[in-house]
């Protein structure tokens, strides 16, 4: 029975690829007004901190478009970080070695621009077409199947966290509101392993290190939920919270 329930969340959601990144072409910004227009509008520029992410974001947007992701050279700590505050640590998109000191990288502009040739030197002060990043907080109470139905419904999914950046962006989100419950996110347990219920795979995980460890081998709860302290809690699938979309 578990298997059928595992083809049935896991299959019906390859018909929808994530929509957490869109393509804003309708003018020209420089990278600060570009940031600005995203945190207004969405969650920030986009980031993709790892290969999973890279590739999903290409899902996304498709081919043959260019603009601004959420790089930018800090220099209190003169070291490229994305937007949402996580050090840039993988440098090969821009044809550098990844032996290179992360401590120390090359500064040969203040900005990175994305097109299908991957990442570009770029200083922010031209203007440039965009990438956003969005997640949408849902607030109506449903139990994680009716959240799952409702996110697939509008073309997304329950939220995929793949890095620290995305559990921060999640959480900035829940912070601007007064609810002090955890909210459903994508995570469920079937076939005896935690996954995405996109695909996505569970290359990085959040769960908390203290008190309760029920995830390692969880009997009543299989369910994945985010807690405005950014970490993840396993719950009864049949609790009534909000949720993420993305």
């Amino acid at each position: 029975m578990e298997k059928i329930v595992f083809s049935v969340i896991v299959l019906t959601g390859v018909c929808c690829l994530s929509t957490k990144h869109i393509f804003h072409d309708e003018s020209d910004k420089t990278w600060e007004k570009a940031r600005a227009h995203c945190r207004a509008y969405h969650n920030d520029l986009s980031r993709l901190s790892n290969g999973l992410e890279e590739e999903l974001f290409k899902e996304s947007v498709g081919l043959n478009k260019e603009g601004w992701i959420g790089i930018y050279w800090d220099q209190s700590i003169k070291s490229f970080v994305w937007s949402g505050g996580e050090k840039v640590t993988d440098f090969s998109k821009l044809g550098l070695p990844n032996t290179i000191d992360i401590n120390d990288p090359p500064h040969l502009a203040d900005n990175i621009l994305w097109n299908n040739n991957g990442w570009h030197w770029e200083n922010g002060a031209g203007g440039r077409k965009f990438f956003c990043f969005s997640l949408t907080l849902v607030q109506e109470e449903k139990t994680w199947e009716e959240a799952l139905e409702l996110c697939r419904m509008n073309h997304n999914n329950l939220s995929s966290l793949l890095s620290d950046t995305d559990v921060r962006l999640a959480t900035n989100e829940m912070n601007y509101t007064h609810n002090t419950e955890p909210v459903w996110i994508g995570l469920r347990y079937l076939a005896d392993e935690w996954l995405w219920v996109n695909g996505d795979h569970l290359n990085y995980k959040s769960w908390s290190q203290e008190g309760d460890q029920d995830h390692r081998c969880p009997v009543k709860h299989r369910c994945g939920a985010l807690t405005k302290r950014g970490v993840w809690e396993s719950r009864d699938c049949q609790e009534k919270l909000w949720f993420m979309c993305g």
